[in-house]
Parts: structure tokens; C-alpha cells; sequence
């Protein structure tokens, strides 16, 4: 089994920063591409940024210029650095992780529960 463990959300005024950290853990080989999803009340779950092993990203228009997502592969961890927060980036935050456990081609899905990230005068 694997676990994703987020930290880092909190309550910031606009134009602020925050940095989130999702560790993965537990039965891994090796873990591929990474990512953040957030989902605001009301809303669906949608895409943040995604990093691939080989640091290949890829944003979503609303936060380009604003949030930088960095891995550091010994350590399993995923980064999202957030600059020049505004009230509608407040969401709950997940990351994601896409891990093989055994050094075969089979990787399965894992999501961490969640953290809050708050952006309010």
C-alpha cells in the first residue's frame, strides 16, 4: 500500500504564498508522473499542475505564472509553491501520484486527503 501525506495549506491574505508538500511512502518502486487537484465548494475536483519523473510540467491556465509544482525524486515528494494568491484559488488541495510498487510496468493511482488552503482578507 502507499500513502500520500499533504502539508503546508493554511489561511494567507491575497497576494500571498504558500507552499504545499505531499510525500508518498510505504510498498514503491518508483513514482511516475505527479500532480495537485483542488476542488472548491460547489465545484468538481479540477487539474492544478502536473510533473512528470523527468520534471516535465504542465499548468492550468488559472494559476500559470503564479504556482511552480517541483519534485525531488530520492525523497518522494511532490512541491507547490503559490505566489500572489487570490480568494478564488481557495480550495481544498490533493495531490496525486501515479506508483509503481513493483519493477513491472503496472502503476496504480494514489491521492492524499486533502488540505486546506484559505485566501481571505
Amino acid at each position: 500500500q502507499v500513502q500520500l501525506v499533504e502539508s503546508g495549506g493554511g489561511l494567507v491574505q491575497p497576494g500571498g504564498s504558500l507552499t504545499l508538500s505531499c510525500a508518498a511512502s510505504g510498498s514503491i518502486f518508483r513514482v511516475n508522473t505527479m500532480g495537485w487537484y483542488r476542488q472548491a465548494p460547489g465545484k468538481q475536483r479540477e487539474l492544478v499542475a502536473t510533473i512528470t519523473r523527468g520534471a516535465n510540467t504542465n499548468y492550468a491556465d488559472s494559476v500559470k505564472g503564479r504556482f511552480t509544482i517541483s519534485r525531488d525524486n530520492v525523497k518522494n515528494t511532490v512541491y507547490l509553491q503559490m505566489n500572489n494568491l487570490k480568494p478564488e484559488d481557495t480550495a481544498v488541495y490533493y495531490c496525486n501520484a501515479f506508483v509503481q510498487s513493483f519493477p513491472t510496468p503496472d502503476q496504480r493511482i494514489y491521492w492524499g486527503q486533502g488540505t486546506q488552503v484559505t485566501v481571505s482578507s
